[in-house]
């Protein structure tokens, strides 16, 4: 864990950075180094890791201000278990159980009315990966296969942990509660506290005969391909969220969720802009000085449209409704095309000289933006 680096620095971002600023830097670290872009590159795989990690808590509201005020020890158990607690600003690390079992002591209760007994419901482990998609997958939307390696209810036991035709029994030690209590004679008088029965490991039962598929956990690891439907418009960077997906929960308590993060990658011709979408379109010169039909290419294929006389390069036209269908499912964006003309090249001697005849015809109120050049430079 001291290896962690500080997620703000991961993302580049500073402490203050709003969500939109947290958003930016994470699409462009997981665009960096994301695996399929870097086939084989372990260290890419590992930044890429580390910024997915790094986004799940900054873009959570809750475990981002968990974060703010006590660094990984307040959005990952393991490190708080290691580290003894959340430190809170003092010296040493504090246990808020020892806390609630002295107030216990005196007022009869735990602190705050909880306990902390192990052998009660326990969500699973959410897990996130990720998914790479085509451009146009991500305007229609697509089915994909992910493939997850996750905690799941053993089939022998069915997740009691015993063997076939046994069952657990009930710890003598703490009579099922996964606690003892403890009185210790101090200074001050005789104080109660309350931890994990050391018999049971604080489950409240003992597996004599345990399963031997599972070891007596309850749980196997295995590998799940999931299907996943991947939404019309979705975006690259967004995340798709599926609920009970994740790791099996404990002691009859739900899984956790599965977290896809879905990578578009990028169109050779089309860009995108929301739900708008961009692309340059070359006409010839004979096009932008007669007008005519143009056909251009669109996510649905190929249309026609009709362009002005006199068009000049860099003139953006609008095709209404030819962008991404919006992810809500209501309505499209538009397309966008900006033309330029391409100039003609390799030009025969009789191509040369006919243009030359043409130029000679043409007079100085024939070049709009020419003559308004050249009368600022007079000026």
């Amino acid at each position: 864990m001291a290896d962690k680096r500080d997620y703000y620095e991961v993302l580049g971002v500073q402490k203050g950075a709003t969500d939109a600023e947290i958003k930016k830097a994470y699409r462009k670290l997981a665009k960096e180094n994301h695996p399929d872009l870097n086939p084989g590159d372990k260290e890419a795989e590992a930044r890429f890791k580390e910024a997915n990690e790094a986004y799940e808590i900054l873009s959570d509201s809750e475990k981002r201000a968990r974060y703010d005020q006590f660094g990984f020890a307040g959005v990952d158990p393991s490190y708080a278990a290691q580290n003894g607690g959340y430190s809170g600003g003092f010296d040493g690390a504090f246990d808020f159980g020892d806390l609630g079992d002295i107030f216990g002591s005196f007022f009869g209760g735990g602190f705050g009315g909880t306990s902390r007994s192990r052998n009660g419901p326990q969500r699973g482990e959410s897990l996130r990966t990720s998914v790479s998609i085509s451009f146009e997958e991500a305007a229609f939307g697509c089915q994909k296969d992910v493939t997850v390696e996750r905690v799941e209810s053993c089939d022998t036991c069915h997740g009691s942990g015993a063997a076939p035709g046994t069952s657990a029994d009930t710890c003598p030690g703490c009579n099922g509660t996964g606690q003892v209590q403890q009185r210790r004679q101090t200074p001050m008088g005789v104080f109660s506290t309350v931890g994990p029965c050391p018999r049971c490991g604080g489950k409240g039962k003992i597996i004599n005969t345990p399963c031997k598929s599972c070891g007596g956990t309850g749980q196997v690891r295995r590998r799940k391909t999931i299907q996943v439907s991947i939404p019309a418009g979705i975006d690259d960077g967004q995340i798709i969220n599926l609920r009970g997906q994740g790791g099996a929960g404990r002691n009859g308590g739900p899984a956790g969720d599965l977290q896809i993060v879905v990578s578009v990658r990028p169109h050779q011709l089309f860009r995108r802009d929301g739900a708008d979408v961009y692309c340059d379109a070359p006409i010839t010169f004979t096009q932008a000085v007669l007008g005519g039909e143009l056909e251009i290419p669109t996510i649905d294929g190929k249309v026609k449209y009709d362009i002005p006389e006199g068009t000049q390069t860099g003139t953006t036209f609008r095709l209404r409704g030819k962008g991404i269908p919006n992810v809500n499912g209501r309505g499209r964006g538009d397309q966008f095309v900006k033309v330029y003309i391409e100039t003609p090249r390799n030009l025969n001697r009789e191509q040369k000289e006919a243009l030359r005849k043409f130029s000679e015809t043409l007079k100085e109120g024939n070049y709009k933006e020419r003559k308004s050049f050249k009368e600022w430079f007079r000026k």
